[in-house]
């Protein structure tokens, strides 16, 4: 029993939410968001070359999902400083940063994670650097799955977030854009990606309305 109760520990709120914790996901996801940035750098480049320059935004999907994941965090930590009832607008640019950070993280999380293993059902190699992406993937997306309990996004958020990680949907295979995949991938299977990250998104999606309505049940 006791072990029990020590293993629950490390998802609680006085272990996920002490100071230390929020700095050491602050810092590690700022630096995997970083080296996101970095990794797809060559493909943002050649894509300013070949096409209108605003498809870039639609580029580095997961950098961009760790990054609100940082950004979430960051609001977490300020709730710390706030002397005061925070502005309708900060809560709202709040709200936004929160549910993108879960919907993407949880669906890029995945995405990634299949992308790496279904190469390698193909006989890609995985290496090294396939290892260390498929850890830090795979901790996208718990980790999101983790801090959405103290969450505040309300369906307003939810809608705008559908929008746009729809668009990117359209945008990465319907415009070209999408993450490098091994050739074998791309000949054989894009369109079963497709639609696998589009399953995604829709998965992604119901879950923050699920939490979403969780957190209203509680309340009440």
């Amino acid at each position: 029993m006791q072990q029990g109760l020590s293993v629950s520990y490390f998802w609680s709120k006085d272990f996920l939410l002490s100071k230390k914790m929020l700095w050491a996901f602050f810092i590690s996801n700022l630096l995997g968001t970083i080296y996101g940035y970095e990794w797809y750098w060559a493909q943002m480049v050649d894509t300013i070359a070949n096409y209108p320059a605003w498809y870039v935004y639609f580029v580095p999907d997961s950098p961009t999902a760790s990054l609100f994941f940082t950004l979430s965090i960051g609001f977490l930590l300020m709730d710390r400083s706030l002397e005061q009832q925070p502005s309708k607008l900060y809560r709202a640019i709040r709200g936004f940063v929160e549910a993108f950070a879960l919907i993407t993280s949880f669906k890029y999380g995945i995405w990634a994670v299949t992308m790496i293993w279904a190469g390698a059902w193909q006989g890609v190699p995985v290496g090294w650097d396939g290892w260390m992406l498929t850890a830090s993937h795979l901790a996208m997306a718990v980790e999101a799955l983790l801090f959405v309990r103290w969450y505040r996004y309300r369906l307003t958020a939810i809608i705008l977030v559908a929008i746009w990680t729809f668009w990117n949907d359209f945008m990465d295979y319907e415009r070209g854009v999408f993450p490098r995949l091994p050739d074998v991938l791309v000949d054989n299977y894009l369109n079963n990606i497709e639609w696998f990250t589009v399953g995604l998104s829709v998965t992604g999606i119901l879950i923050a309305i699920v939490c979403l309505l969780t957190r209203k049940k509680r309340s009440t």
